[in-house]
């Protein structure tokens, strides 16, 4: 099945959902479907599971139907299955104050799972920005990440692009934080 055929958003709206999304395998299982369909045994090499923990993870995510099935065919009288994602991207719920961000803390999982002797752009910059300059921005990031997800070649190494633009909490409210 194509990307294009895929459906731009998946909204997560229920505890099921939220719940098979907010586990780390489950995550990076979604992410080896990102682009081409997978069958068990694919997305366990994939993702380095073992079949059985594979099959356990896709049967979570495809009953809150982030994952589903999108074509069969037999092989020495087995049904194999082919997998891929609902649609191109997920859209979590906000997780309200105080809450866990699922999926920064995959990504920050994510990136330090991966190859320190590969290439990463990591950086972080303090800004002080008008609500407009903040807004402008936010979209300007957003504008660069859509326009790079088109030219995506699935025939190419993986590439993570992660961002976060937001007003930290003043240090009083931060918890554990110095007043």
């Amino acid at each position: 099945m194509p990307t294009d055929d895929l459906p731009e958003t998946f909204h997560v709206t229920t505890d099921e959902q939220l719940r098979a999304v907010s586990n780390l395998t489950r995550h990076r299982i979604m992410a080896a479907l990102r682009f081409e369909p997978a069958t068990i045994t694919q997305i366990a090499e994939r993702v380095g599971l073992a079949k059985g923990s594979s099959s356990y993870h896709v049967r979570l995510l495809e009953r809150a139907g982030l994952v589903k099935v999108v074509r069969t065919r037999k092989v020495r009288g087995v049904t194999e299955r082919y997998y891929a994602m609902a649609a191109r991207s997920v859209v979590l719920p906000d997780p309200g104050e105080g809450g866990p961000d699922v999926l920064m803390r995959h990504a920050v999982a994510d990136l330090e799972a991966s190859s320190a002797d590969g290439e990463r752009h990591v950086r972080m910059a303090h800004l002080r920005l008008t609500d407009e300059q903040f807004a402008e921005l936010g979209a300007r990031l957003q504008a660069l990440a859509d326009e790079y997800r088109k030219l995506s070649d699935p025939s190419l190494p993986d590439a993570s692009l992660v961002f976060a633009l937001f007003h930290p909490a003043p240090r009083d409210q931060t918890p554990g934080g110095a007043k």
